[in-house]
Order: C-alpha cells, then structure tokens, then sequence
C-alpha cells in the first residue's frame, strides 16, 4: 500500500521496524481531507468547507506544538498507483470544489500519509503499525464526512480499545442533519467525546492512554 511518511527521522529511526520518529499517546487523523468534494448534493459541505478548513488546520497546529503527530488517512481516488502529488494536483485543480480546503491543509514535510482503497483507514494500509511504533491509545479525528469514512475509523478505532475525540467542529457531513445524527452514535456508541476542540487538553492526551 501506498505510504509516503515525508519524515525527517531522528537518527537510529530509519524504518518502522519497531520505531517511529514520534512517540506519542495520542494522534491527530485526518480523514479525506485532501477532497475534491465532488459529491452529489455538495452544495452546502462546500459552502461550510472553509471553515472546517480553518477549524482542522488551528487544532492541527495546536497539536503539533503540544507533540502530537498528524496522520493524513486518504482516499486514493481509486487508483493503487496514486500518490501525494497526484492526489493534490487534483484537488487543488482550479474546476476542483474542495480546492480551498484542500489548500488550507496540505500536508507538512513531518506529517505521516496513508492511502486508503476503501473507507477503513485500515482496510489494506499500514495504520495500524504507524500507531503501534507511534504508540498511541488515543485518537483525535478530524476530516469528512463525518457519516461515512469519519464514522466508520471511529468504530475500527473503538474496537481496538481507542479513546477517542472527535471534535465537532472539524468534521463534517453533506447535511447538518446527518452530521449531528452520526455524532450521536460515535458518542453514544463508541463513547467518543464530541466536544469541541478549544475543550481538548492536548498536552494532557500526549501523555496519557
């Protein structure tokens, strides 16, 4: 599976053997949101893109600083062969609706990418050993939609034993309504907390499970 990590790596941290050039109990996914948005009936997602946008890349930088690594989780518009460049020539497209989002939070030299075939940000890609070698036992989400591929990492996430967050304000569905219904069930199904990301005590979560 497609995997360009783009990291910088600390001397002896040449390989995911074992090691990552993060350790951190806590990690920032980011789901699909190097998008195109080319859904039907995207007008309003579209309309609502930017200040997701905004949302997602202030709690990113929050995590940086306080020592949590991001990890890009995106789809690879259908093809194996696809990697970062061809994704973002894409999207970034003038004719592309999800340019400004895309924009907004393109991924640094030390963020990890993932590729994904299919909505499991686990189906087939290395997700799983980046968290182990990161270490980390709690996930914060972020990304679209979030009733579909941000939902469906939630569940993976909780059958692993996650904790888990998933921000309100920087995830977002087609409508409002499935929005708020799909929080609903992350929360009362998977125990996530919703709240919204000015509440996330982030050096907190870097240290603790």
């Amino acid at each position: 599976m497609p995997l360009d990590r783009r990291r910088s790596l600390r001397k002896g941290h040449d390989d995911l053997h074992g090691n990552a050039p993060d350790q951190s109990q806590a990690v920032l996914l980011l789901i699909d949101v190097i998008n195109d948005l080319s859904f039907p009936d995207n007008q309003d997602l579209v309309r609502r893109s930017v200040a997701l946008a905004k949302s997602i890349a202030k709690l990113k930088k929050r995590c940086k600083k306080s020592g949590i690594p991001a990890i890009y989780v995106n789809d690879n518009r259908g093809r194996w062969r696809s990697d970062l460049s061809a994704v973002l020539r894409h999207c970034l497209d003038t004719r592309s609706p999800g340019r400004e989002m895309t924009r907004m939070l393109v991924p640094e030299a030390d963020d990890y990418i993932v590729f994904k075939p299919k909505h499991s940000p686990f189906y087939a890609t290395p997700l799983q050993t980046i968290l182990d070698s990161i270490g980390a036992r709690v996930a914060i989400i972020a990304g679209v939609t979030t009733n579909a591929c941000v939902l469906i990492a939630a569940g993976d996430l909780h059958v692993r034993d996650f904790r888990l967050f998933v921000p309100a304000d920087c995830v977002a569905a087609l409508t409002e309504r499935e929005h708020r219904r799909s929080l609903d069930v992350m929360k009362d199904s998977f125990g996530a907390n919703t709240a919204s990301s000015l509440r996330l005590n982030l050096a907190r979560l870097r240290k603790q499970p």
